[in-house]
This record gives C-alpha cells, structure tokens and sequence, in this order.
C-alpha cells in the first residue's frame, strides 16, 4: 500500500501545473478591449494596438507593493529595448488604487534611468482594467497577443529582461529598436517651467504652447491633494508658488487637453 502511495504522490509530482496571476481571465481567453489615459495625459487603446499586429504587456502594480517596487525598473528596461511602444511589443503599467501624482513619484523614485513604460492609475481609468482582470497579487504581469487572446497569465519569474523574454511564445520575435518617443522631451516641448527646481515664494515662468490660453493650472501634492489653484489668460505668465518643501504635480488643462511636469520646491 505504502508503493502505491509513493507512486501516486510521484505522478501526481510530475504533472505540470500552470499558475494564473489574474482570476479574470483564463489561457486562451479574448479579454475586453479599453481605452486608458496614462500619467502624462496620452490616450491607449488595447485593441488599437493588437489591430497594428503588436502583442501587449501589461503589469498591474500598486505604489506600496515591494516586488512592484524592485520590477519598474526592469518592466521599464523592456519598454526602452523595444521600441518604446513604437515596436511589435506594448508595455503598459496598470495601477488600480493610486494617484496620478503618487505613481509620478513612484516612477521617479523606483523607475530606473530609462524611458518610463505608460502608467495607467485611478485617474486614467485604471480601476475599471484592474477589476476586470483581477489580479490575485502583485506585481501581475501577462501578455496578450495580437488577437486580443491571453496566451500567458503567468509572466514569471520577472527579476531581468531575460526572464521577461522568456515567457515569450516560440512564434513572437520582437524586434529589438532603438526608442523615438520621449514623454518627457514631448512635455518639455509643450510645456516649460523655469526655474524648476524653485523655492517657496518664488516666481515660476510658465510657457505653454498650442494656443493653451484661458488654462486651469492646478498644482498636487504627492498623496493627490490640490494644494494649488489658479486659472491663466494668456500662454507665458509668471506665478508665485509658495508652497512648502517638497515634490508636487503640476497640471495645466483646457477642455480635454492636460500638459504634466513634475515640480520641485526647495
């Protein structure tokens, strides 16, 4: 009787057993389409991407998730090798529970030095993406392909690049290519803040381009609180910041157009 235990512990050993890290979907699933607006107010469409033949990646993550903290940088590395978006490969950063201005710190505190991946947070519509595949913990990572099937739940283990691309199936090849998008550098374009840094109670120079007159200027702290409100009339002003030490978000909006840049006080 003993044998046949041991053999029966013995087959069932060598069974293989595929893990999920989302509860929404299965293996083979077509998941739901949705539209999203990252940190720096750029629109993403899954199913406009898989339309362009891409395969899309994405890592559900919150601000004060350890693992999360230790994989930016690496989900970030992936971004940067291929193409930032540009490629065959999409990577965006999901986040469920956080702020537009915490993710921002986030980002700058655990992003590493390359191009950020698009980060989605509870201001961009990431509630409603991050309930519908229900992550069971984090960070989650998986790939769905060009079809808009999953085709792996599981993207694990996820310490370097290499363990990434290992999880790709034998017939996705992305090409490695050189990233042409920078975020910042197109915000910079549309945007400038002079000086920044500043200290508290000095002038800040706005310059906005794009006709951006008659704009709302809102000014966030890193927990998401307002902490700053004024509404500007033509597209150079100078504003007073006089806010304590510290790191904030500061938005300019005109109907559905946002512009935002990091701001530090000193």
């Amino acid at each position: 009787m003993k044998k046949i235990y041991s053999l029966l512990i013995f087959l069932v050993l060598m069974v293989p057993v595929s893990w999920s890290q989302i509860n929404g979907y299965g293996e083979g699933d077509t998941v739901n389409d949705f539209t999203v607006t990252d940190i720096f107010g750029e629109e993403h469409n899954l199913y406009s991407y898989t339309a362009e033949g891409k395969h899309v990646i994405i890592d559900f993550f919150y601000i004060g998730c350890g693992g999360c903290q230790s994989f930016i940088s690496v989900f970030n590395e992936l971004y940067d090798k291929y193409g930032c978006n540009e490629g065959d490969l999409v990577c965006i950063a999901m986040n469920g529970t956080d702020k537009d201005s915490q993710v921002l710190e986030f980002e700058e505190t655990f992003g590493g030095s390359f191009h950020w991946a698009p980060a989605i947070t509870i201001d961009g519509g990431g509630v409603a993406v991050t309930n519908d595949f229900d992550p069971m913990y984090y960070p989650a990572c998986i790939l769905i392909d060009n079809n808009n099937v999953l085709i792996n739940s599981n993207v694990h283990p996820t310490e370097t690049i290499a363990d990434i691309e290992a999880n790709f199936p034998e017939s996705f090849n992305p090409e490695v290519m050189a990233c042409s998008l920078d975020v910042s550098d197109h915000q910079e374009e549309l945007f400038s803040v002079y000086p920044n840094p500043v200290q508290s109670g000095e002038l800040i120079a706005l310059n906005i381009e794009h006709n951006f007159e008659k704009t709302s200027l809102e000014v966030y702290n890193i927990l998401g609180g307002l902490v700053f409100k004024k509404t500007l009339n033509k597209s150079s002003s100078n504003v007073k910041i006089d806010l304590p030490k510290g790191t904030y978000l500061l938005s300019i909006s005109r109907e559905d157009n946002s512009l935002v840049k990091k701001l530090i006080v000193r």
